[in-house]
């Protein structure tokens, strides 16, 4: 969003509403990103809300972060539908566009659980609505007269649909709390048993019943659906990675504010692995491979609530 585009006429006239758009922007944006779980069409709603904002008279806004993250909302409400539609025609499965995050975000533990790969794929579950009044109410802490407001439905009804959802995700997160020095501590673990091709260094650290899902979006090759099985995905992981082992390295970085690894390919990045635990073991590995996914693990993305 450039600054031509902030102030079109060039006069200044609109520099008040750019210092409010600017100063929640980063908020804005991750209201977005939480309800539809993708950088670049994240970044087109905050688009729609700012060409929305720039017209508004800002003597009739009380509450400029209440406005914008209303009109943000409804603006991703309408993306998630169209994102719906076009999820169904996805080659192979559908993962969220990972971010490279600021070190940061991790110490908000409730934002860094909210958005990691493992908990948008749960919120990937919900209705559009429900998404977005499971974000605003448990992640933003919007009261329930605000949120009403937002998905345009009654105080009442986003109670109950409050209560729905929550009870939908507490049904699908993770088991157990894990601290990020044992996440840290398995992912050492798994970049190390698969860089060494140690078969059972790798089966020690992974559930019976792991789900290994590669997004690849029909762009590069990706396993076409999810592969489940400690011993199914150990073998594929350890043999995927000696094929391309002159050419490969991983590195840990902190990806929706958690630890994960880089694979790179002669030094680009060719895919994000995120892990999700439960109880100690790894119960769930995300790898993100579409090259159209992986812009926004280049640069750090600051997150906020």
């Amino acid at each position: 969003m450039s600054e031509r585009t902030m102030d079109p006429t060039g006069d200044g006239r609109l520099d008040s509403a750019t210092e409010a758009f600017v100063a929640h922007r980063k908020l804005l944006f991750t209201v977005a990103y939480e309800m539809l779980g993708s950088a670049a069409d994240a970044e087109d709603v905050l688009q729609e809300t700012w060409l929305r904002w720039a017209g508004v008279d800002l003597e009739l806004v009380r509450d400029p972060r209440a406005f914008l993250v209303r009109v943000t909302t409804r603006e991703a409400l309408m993306r998630l539908r169209t994102l719906g539609r076009r999820k169904e025609s996805y080659v192979g499965p559908w993962l969220p566009e990972p971010l490279l995050t600021a070190p940061d975000v991790a110490d908000d533990v409730e934002l860094a659980d909210s958005v990691s790969l493992a908990m948008l794929l749960v919120l990937e579950t919900l209705t559009p609505t429900e998404r977005a009044v499971f974000v605003l109410r448990e992640v933003f802490g919007l009261d329930y007269d605000e949120i009403a407001e937002a998905v345009e439905k009654t105080p009442a009804a986003v109670r109950q649909i409050a209560h729905r959802a929550r009870a939908h995700v507490a049904a699908r997160r993770p088991r157990g709390a894990v601290s990020p020095a044992q996440t840290r501590e398995t992912i050492v673990a798994f970049q190390r048993a698969v860089e060494t091709g140690d078969l059972q260094g790798l089966l020690d650290i992974l559930a019976p019943d792991v789900a290994f899902l590669g997004d690849g979006g029909g762009v590069v090759q990706a396993a076409p659906a999810p592969i489940v099985g400690a011993e199914q995905v150990a073998r594929i992981l350890i043999a995927g990675l000696g094929r391309v082992a002159d050419a490969a390295s991983l590195r840990p970085a902190q990806i929706n504010g958690h630890p994960a690894l880089l694979l790179r390919l002669d030094g680009e990045i060719d895919t994000v692995i995120a892990v999700r635990i439960d109880d100690g073991l790894v119960t769930g590995l995300y790898a993100v491979r579409n090259p159209g996914k992986l812009s926004y693990v280049q640069r750090e993305t600051d997150l906020r609530r």
